[in-house]
């Protein structure tokens, strides 16, 4: 199997938790690749490793606020 996998999965927002349906792109090593939010007035947060979501209404400080203190410091992924 070459193909990568989709599926469903619900995340709650970063900043306040509010739930999420999102599809979760992974390749044949199940590592995440992509994400899109299915669910109104959601987006994602942009993230090498792990599918995120926050709620539009959130300033970009808010989130990256929550990253950090959810994830730590978030280091640029070298290819």
């Amino acid at each position: 199997m070459t193909e990568n996998q989709v599926r469903g999965e619900m995340h709650g927002c970063i900043v306040c938790g509010k739930p999420y349906q999102l599809y979760i792109v992974l390749d044949v090593q199940g590592k995440f690749v992509d994400c899109k939010v299915m669910s109104a007035g959601g987006r994602v947060v942009p993230h090498p490793a792990r599918p995120l979501v926050t709620c539009e209404k959130h300033s970009e400080e808010e989130v990256e606020s929550a990253v950090k203190r959810v994830y730590g410091k978030q280091e640029e992924d070298e290819d």
